[in-house]
């Protein structure tokens, strides 16, 4: 018999099943390395990952059902741990390379990337323990993927046939695409219409991922239009002006200009927007925060006093004590990294000036970690973890230290000579922030599984700190395997290497552009006020449109305009077609009775099942793929699409999108 509430956890607070076992660590700890692997050459390559919390969930409730008497809270261990791999293999990816592309480095030193993926990794579990209440109380934050796997885990340990009917077709249609689009290449994922017009770029583009298709219908329409009034900003409105002002890049093609116009000046926009909203964010988290850790506190007094537990297994957190403490002492280690191993001995910076500006670093990588990891938390809910923008995170918290560090150097005379200096200790400072953000962003999308599925949180948060080991000690050599394989970002550690097989690292290379233009007076500081003065207007209509019962979240405006259009607009199109079928169920159920509303709900949890198939079927071929990408040396290294029939692609990745929409409209509606 199902349970009538909804919001009630699979397994009660008051029954307690095996959690962390033998089998769990070995399993979670193969598939951790296994997934940090896969994704190390993408998030090279084209700086982005692919969310690795569903195919560890599927992975490991596969290898859990050859033992006979597992169960499901094993599974959320076990995907809990594996998906931290993916997340770490990020946050190193996409800013540690830049010290290899400023010649700061030769390679990625083994012990240095270590400590590095290890102190940014515990610090990024622990910051999001007194989050953890906070955030999962509030019911505008939907976590898309955390919703998906917890109903592939839920309808595997129920056994359910219509769950798992609508869960396997919706992760057989959704892979099947991704199979076609990022393998065989015969759709395409991305369709641009863009054309010049004297002086001027026009045009948009279309995002065709069935991922993010499903990603936008699980979030619902509130996120798709404030995604939508980026895009109109950042990229409608954006590029024609931008190009009238700027004029147009010399590229190969219009897509390609527009492109060089997006990297040069509309993504400073998006951040400046995120920057700001994140600030505005954090203060209206802070309330619930303040008020979450305070009530671990009462909670552990109380549990001293009594000498009972205070709480049920399913709220029962690593001791807030415990956190904060440790907190405090990785400011030991933090500095020490930082002034012994990261920065350089030859700077021209006295001893004492080099230690207080370390010493002001390892206070901002704590302090400046917690706010970024908080807003990085917040996304996992708003727009799930695939859609973070991790980097945007980092090049807002990069800035604020850099500034930071320059402002301190204003004070003994300037700047000049010790620039290095300053990029150096910025980017190495936060790439402590980088793993954490990732790492806290991908924490907090496992522990609404483990409240929905009703795990115990220490345990979680054990195995995620487990996973932050396991995978730590693995990824150095997985990344100087690569950079000596194809090198990276224009650095090559051998003579003769070729260039078309080069990985750009593109996030790296962002982050030591910014690092540099602060120092240098060259960073695009008019798009960066500009974003800041769109994030205040949407501040506003948002404080006025809480009064009629709806939102317009800065954050997924910056993101609007942040993004590339391609990752946008499918979550656009998914939020719209949600929205046309709630009209339609409306419509014809109306709330006339509870049998009405109750059959209403029934059509959107069959939508939300096969929602959460498609993310599962495309996130899973996205792994499956990195393989034979990684063995190949090349992403086209299943491509079956001749280039002189490539435009057809766009025409039958369209037609395959209309094609799939119709069919989530019509399995939902159905009677």
């Amino acid at each position: 018999m199902k349970n009538k509430d909804t919001d009630a956890p699979l397994i009660p607070a008051h029954q307690s099943v095996p959690e962390i076992t033998l089998r769990v660590f070995v399993i979670g700890t193969i598939l951790t390395v296994i997934l940090a692997a896969a994704n190390a050459y993408l998030g090279l390559k084209v700086g982005q990952t692919i969310s690795a919390s569903i195919p560890a969930a599927i992975i490991s409730m596969s290898i859990l059902r050859y033992f006979r008497n597992a169960n499901v809270l094993e599974n959320t261990m076990v995907q809990t741990m594996a998906s931290v791999g993916e997340s770490l293999i990020a946050g190193i990816a996409y800013i540690l390379p830049a010290l290899i592309i400023l010649h700061a480095w030769n390679g990625f030193y083994y012990w240095q990337t270590v400590t590095v993926a290890l102190l940014g990794g515990i610090i990024g579990v622990l910051f999001t323990i007194p989050l953890r209440r906070a955030l999962l109380i509030d019911k505008t934050l939907r976590y898309p993927e955390g919703i998906a796997i917890t109903n592939v885990l839920k309808a595997s340990a129920n056994r359910e046939k219509s769950d798992m009917k609508s869960l396997i077709h919706g992760g057989l249609v959704g892979g099947f695409i991704s199979l076609f689009q990022t393998g065989f290449e015969i759709l395409t994922d991305t369709a641009d219409f863009w054309f010049r017009s004297g002086n001027t770029l026009f045009g948009f583009s279309l995002g065709l991922s069935p991922a993010l298709i499903a990603a936008g219908y699980i979030v619902g329409i509130n996120v798709a239009i404030s995604f939508l009034v980026g895009i109109a900003i950042g990229w409608l409105a954006g590029v024609p002006i931008m190009s009238w002002i700027y004029g147009i890049p010399n590229a190969a093609s219009v897509g390609d200009a527009t492109m060089l116009l997006y990297r040069a000046h509309i993504r400073y926009i998006g951040v400046g927007t995120m920057l700001v909203g994140s600030l505005w964010t954090l203060c209206t988290l802070a309330k619930p925060i303040a008020q979450s850790i305070f009530a671990s506190f009462v909670s552990l007094r109380e549990s001293k006093r009594s000498g009972a537990p205070a709480k049920l297994r399913t709220e029962k957190d690593i001791p807030i004590n415990y956190v904060m403490w440790l907190s405090i002492l990785m400011l030991v280690p933090i500095f020490i990294l930082i002034s012994n191993y990261i920065v350089p001995d030859t700077s021209g910076v006295s001893h004492t000036f080099r230690s207080i500006l370390c010493g002001f670093s390892a206070v901002f990588v704590l302090i400046g970690g917690f706010l970024f990891c908080s807003i990085s938390a917040y996304f996992a809910g708003l727009i799930g973890s695939s859609n973070t923008p991790v980097s945007g995170l980092l090049v807002s918290s990069l800035l604020v230290l850099c500034l930071s560090i320059l402002a301190f150097f204003s004070t003994q005379g300037g700047m000049a000579g010790k620039e290095i200096f300053g990029v150096i200790l910025g980017i190495g400072s936060c790439a402590i922030i980088g793993v954490a953000i990732a790492i806290s962003n991908d924490t907090m999308q496992d522990l609404k599984v483990g409240q929905l599925v009703g795990a115990t949180p220490w345990k979680q948060q054990l195995m995620l700190i487990l996973g932050v080991v396991a995978s730590a000690f693995v990824v150095p050599p997985i990344l100087e395997l690569l950079y000596n394989a194809y090198g990276i970002g224009g650095v090559f550690p051998h003579p003769g290497m070729n260039p078309n097989q080069m990985l750009g690292a593109p996030q790296a290379a962002l982050m030591a552009t910014v690092a540099q233009g602060v120092y240098t007076h060259h960073l695009a500081w008019d798009m960066l006020v500009t974003g800041a003065v769109i994030a205040v207007i949407c501040i506003i209509i948002d404080e006025i449109a809480k009064r009629y019962a709806t939102r317009l979240p800065v954050l997924a405006v910056g993101l609007g305009i942040y993004l590339p259009m391609s990752t946008t607009v499918p979550v656009v199109i998914g939020g719209v077609l949600s929205f046309i079928i709630q009209l339609r169920l409306d419509k014809r159920y109306g709330h006339r009775n509870a049998a009405s509303e109750e059959k209403s709900i029934s059509h959107r949890h069959r939508g939300l099942l096969l929602a959460c198939g498609i993310v599962a079927g495309a996130s899973l071929m996205g792994v499956i793929l990195a393989i034979p990408f990684a063995i190949k040396q090349s992403s086209d290294a299943l491509k079956i699409m001749p280039d002189e029939f490539v435009p057809f692609a766009g025409i039958l990745g369209i037609i395959v999108t209309i094609i799939m929409c119709g069919w989530i409209y019509k399995i939902v509606m159905k009677k």
